[in-house]
């Protein structure tokens, strides 16, 4: 009995370590298509990925947008999965000629680009036997070992492979399909973020804006000036783990802001 009241008690303390201690879980994301670039299409994704990690507790430290050219999509999720914890990658699943998000992928972790048989099934019964046409049939070809991401907002699924996800480019899609990874990720505690939005020159809070920043190092703080209305301001984003650090930091601010009659 005391030797198992000693492991139970040491299980509870490696426990607790794990909890306090938690490694910070960051990824990349990888935007690709030619129609980014160009400027014809404008990149909605970084945002809608970047709300939600988040919302999990997982932060995104690079964001790279890249043509529809095979080599460098390789190189790019080679270099970004050897880096981060996940790496998110949008567009260039399609059934037309320049969507070779799935090719590249396959190639990036050496695998056989091939048709995955329950990709194929969910298409098929989704645009029906006589609609299932070749450049559909295309969305259902995937690495070997892929598992799926299933798509509740329209047929065709992504997939992930390893830490590397490979999501569709329309937005509306990607959004509805990204809450069903949340189980598949190890998540941190949630970021949280505060606005604090002062009608004022960004010149005229930066300098004591950055000994708030000096004394609060758990906390992110960034300056962005914006013009609404005929109207000029700053508005000031905190960023932390910790709500108390947060709302310390948000005491601070807005002590000078008093002091300063903003």
């Amino acid at each position: 009995l005391p030797l198992i009241n000693v492991l139970v008690n040491f299980i509870i303390i490696y426990l607790y370590l794990l909890m306090t201690n938690k490694k910070e879980i960051i990824a990349g994301i990888i935007i690709i298509g030619n129609e980014i670039l160009s400027g014809r299409t404008k990149d909605l994704n970084t945002s809608v990925l970047s709300k939600w990690l988040n919302s999990i507790g997982i932060k995104i430290v690079e964001v790279r947008t890249i043509p529809d050219i095979e080599e460098i999509i390789i190189n790019t999720v080679n270099e970004l999965k050897q880096k981060f914890d996940y790496v998110f990658t949008s567009g260039g699943i399609g059934p037309t000629h320049d969507d070779i998000t799935s090719e590249s992928a396959s190639k990036a972790f050496s695998l056989k680009y091939e048709i995955h048989k329950e990709a194929y099934k969910i298409l098929e019964k989704y645009y029906g036997t006589n609609e299932f046409n070749e450049g559909r049939q295309r969305m259902s070809w995937m690495p070997s070992k892929a598992n799926l991401i299933l798509n509740p907002a329209g047929g065709a699924p992504g997939f992930y492979v390893e830490n590397v996800f490979c999501l569709p480019g329309v937005p509306s899609i990607l959004e509805s399909m990204i809450p069903s990874l949340t189980n598949k990720l190890v998540c941190g505690e949630p970021i949280l973020s505060k606005t604090i939005s002062v009608k004022t020159f960004e010149s005229e809070i930066a300098k004591p804006l950055k000994q708030v920043q000096e004394k609060n190092k758990d906390v992110d703080i960034g300056s962005y000036p914006f013009f609404k209305k005929g109207k000029i301001g700053v508005s000031i984003v905190l960023r932390s783990r910790d709500e108390s650090k947060i709302d310390k930091c948000n005491s601070q601010i807005l002590e000078f802001i008093k002091e300063k009659k903003i």
